[in-house]
């Protein structure tokens, strides 16, 4: 199963409407992985100010609010 990734951090409220609105979209259709950007340096380094960031096969699909339509456009083309 495909995996989306979410760059965030704890205390977003932002990250935490986000990753809620995706996990119930996703369920059952995509894996979700949740990286703390603080617990790695390069990550805080290109996501500080700018979390939540959502990556799929290697490319933002959007940040700080979850944008349905590209989400929508990746699970109905995901096999």
């Amino acid at each position: 199963m495909a995996a989306i990734e979410v760059y965030s951090r704890r205390g977003c409220h932002l990250c935490e409407v986000l990753i809620e609105e995706l996990l119930e979209l996703s369920r059952g259709r995509m894996d979700v992985e949740v990286r703390d950007i603080d617990s790695h340096s390069e990550w805080r380094e290109a996501y500080d100010t700018r979390v939540p960031v959502v990556k799929y096969d290697g490319k933002v699909i959007c940040q700080y609010h979850l944008d349905r339509n590209a989400l929508a456009r990746i699970l109905s083309t995901d096999p």
